[in-house]
C-alpha cells in the first residue's frame, strides 16, 4: 500500500514543467542581458565620434534597474535620436498619521447611538464647531476593528452629497484612550426627532415637501453609488437652522452591487421604519427596503408622530397590516415564500382582507399625495418607486410648492445648548410701590383730564 504523499506520475510530470519553464526564463533573461550589453557597446562607440568600434569590448554589466535621474535642463536640444533618455522623478503621497482627538475641545455630550457616543466640540487651531463621534470598539470580543466602523468610514468618504454629513477626518486618542478612533463630522443644530418633539404643530405641507425632496435626493445619490443606509429613520436626519437637512450615522450602511447579494442581514433598520419582507425574514433585499422607510418619515412628517409603532416584530407586522391591507398573492406574490411567513395566521374571509387606509389617516393630504405614501408604503418591495422616480412624483409640483430654505423657521438646538427664549410678561402693581422707570404716573391721568377742561392738551406724563 503506498501513502498517499508519494510522488505520482502527475507530480512527476508537473515537476518537469516546473523546471522547463524554469530554464526558459533563464535563457530569456541571459538573452536579455546579452542585447543590453550590445546596446551599451553601441551607445560608447557612437559617443567616441570616430565610427571605430573600442579595442577592448565593454565587460561591465549593466545595473539590473537604472538610476533614476534629475529631469534634463530646459535647454531645447536637436533630438537626434542618440541623445541620452531622462527618467522624470514623481513624487508619491506619503502616509500621514492621524491627529489626536485632544486637538478638539469637547463642549457637551450630544447623544449614544448603536455605535458610538456624539459630542459637541470646538476645534482649537480653527475654532470652528464640528461633532466628534466616539466609535464603540468591542475588542475584548473579537480583538478586531468592528465591520460596522468600517462601512461608517468607507460609506462616508464615498458619499460626498449636499445632503449627507460630511466626514472630516478621523482621529485617535492619546494615554489611556490610545486605542479610541473617534469621526470628526459636521454640527448641524437638530435631529428631526428631537425637534419634532419640541415643536407645538407639525410641518406645514410646503416645509413637508422640503424637506422629503431634500431627504429622496440624498437617497438617490446613496442608491447611485451602490450605497444602502438601512436605518433610516427621523434621529438619523440632522437638520441646520438654514432649513437643509443632512442624512447621518451610516453604522448599517453597506455597498451593494446588482444583483444584490445573498445572505444580507436580516436584523437591519429600527423597528417603527423596517419594511415587511424584513420582518419576515427576507436575507435578498435591495433598495427598496430604504424607500418603504423614507415613506414612513414622510407620514411622520405630516403627523410629528411616528407613523407604525409597533412593540415588537408580531406588533409591527399587526400595524402594517392595518394600514396598508392584509397581503395576498395578488397584492404581494411569492410573499408566503418568506421563512416567517409560514407563521402568520391571516384572516379567510374578505371582509378582514381590506385595502390600504391610508386616505382616512390623512385627510387633509390631496389625492397626488396619498398616491406618494401609498406607493411607497406598498407592501410588494418591486412595486415602491426608485429614489428618482419620488422625485419626479406630481405631489412636489401642486400647491402648495415647497418652500425655500431661506424662508425656514428657526428653532433653538437642543444639541448645542440653546434655551427658547420667553418674552417677560409684566406684572401687576404692588400698593404703596413707587413706579419703576419707563411706568407711566397715574396721578399724571387726573392732572391731564384737569388742564384738558381747562382747554389744554391732554398727555401722560412718562417717568
Amino acid at each position: 500500500m503506498t501513502s498517499r504523499w508519494a510522488d505520482s506520475a502527475e507530480d512527476a510530470a508537473a515537476d518537469a514543467l516546473r523546471k522547463a519553464e524554469k530554464e526558459e526564463k533563464k535563457r530569456l533573461k541571459a538573452e536579455k542581458q546579452r542585447k543590453a550589453e550590445e546596446q551599451a557597446q553601441q551607445r560608447a562607440t557612437a559617443i567616441n565620434g570616430n565610427g571605430e568600434q573600442d579595442s577592448e569590448p565593454a565587460t561591465e554589466r549593466p545595473s539590473k534597474r537604472r538610476r533614476v535621474q534629475e529631469a534634463a535642463p530646459q535647454e531645447e536640444q536637436p533630438d537626434n535620436g542618440d541623445s541620452e533618455r531622462y527618467l522624470l522623478r514623481f513624487n508619491a503621497p506619503t502616509w500621514k498619521p492621524c491627529r489626536s482627538v485632544e486637538a478638539f475641545d469637547r463642549l457637551n455630550h450630544i447623544e449614544e447611538g448603536s455605535y458610538g457616543y456624539v459630542s459637541r466640540a470646538r476645534e482649537e487651531a480653527t475654532g470652528d464647531i464640528v461633532a466628534i463621534k466616539k466609535l464603540k470598539l468591542d475588542t475584548q470580543r473579537d480583538g478586531g476593528f468592528p465591520v460596522t466602523a468600517l462601512r461608517e468610514i468607507q460609506c462616508l468618504n464615498a458619499a460626498k452629497h449636499r445632503h449627507v454629513v460630511d466626514l472630516r477626518e478621523v482621529v485617535t486618542g492619546e494615554g489611556d484612550a490610545k486605542g479610541d478612533v473617534y469621526l470628526v463630522m459636521e454640527f448641524l443644530e437638530h435631529d428631526l426627532k428631537t425637534l419634532q418633539e419640541e415643536m407645538e404643530d407639525p410641518f406645514l405641507p410646503s416645509e413637508v415637501k422640503t424637506l422629503t425632496l431634500q431627504l429622496g435626493s440624498a437617497v438617490e445619490y446613496l442608491h447611485d453609488h451602490w450605497i444602502l443606509h438601512r436605518d433610516l429613520k427621523t434621529s438619523n436626519i440632522l437638520m441646520n437652522n438654514r432649513g437643509e437637512i443632512k442624512l447621518a450615522d451610516f453604522g448599517m450602511a453597506r455597498f451593494c452591487g446588482s444583483p444584490a447579494p445573498k445572505n444580507l442581514t436580516q436584523l437591519v433598520v429600527t423597528l417603527w421604519y423596517r419594511a415587511p419582507e424584513l420582518l419576515l425574514g427576507a436575507t435578498e433585499y435591495n433598495s427598496a427596503i430604504d424607500l418603504w422607510s423614507l415613506g414612513c418619515i414622510f407620514g411622520e412628517l405630516l403627523t410629528k408622530h411616528p407613523l407604525l409603532q409597533g412593540k415588537n416584530e408580531v406588533g409591527q407586522l399587526s400595524k402594517i397590516f392595518e394600514l396598508c391591507g392584509i397581503p395576498s398573492e395578488d397584492t404581494w406574490p411569492g410573499f408566503k415564500r418568506l421563512p416567517n411567513a409560514r407563521t402568520l395566521r391571516l384572516p379567510a374571509n374578505q371582509r378582514a382582507a381590506q385595502g390600504s387606509v391610508v386616505r382616512s389617516k390623512f385627510p387633509t393630504l390631496t389625492n397626488a399625495g396619498v398616491a406618494l405614501l401609498d406607493s411607497l408604503l406598498s407592501l410588494d418591495p418591486t412595486k415602491r418607486p426608485t429614489a428618482k422616480e419620488m422625485l419626479g412624483h406630481k405631489y412636489f409640483t401642486e400647491d402648495p410648492r415647497p418652500k425655500p430654505t431661506a424662508m425656514f423657521p428657526t428653532f433653538p438646538s437642543k444639541a448645542g445648548q440653546e434655551k427658547r427664549r420667553r418674552m417677560a410678561s409684566p406684572s401687576a402693581p404692588m400698593r404703596g410701590q413707587a413706579p419703576a422707570l419707563g411706568e407711566v404716573d397715574y396721578s399724571s391721568i387726573f392732572k391731564g383730564r384737569e388742564e384738558e377742561e381747562k382747554g389744554g392738551g391732554f398727555a401722560l406724563r412718562v417717568v
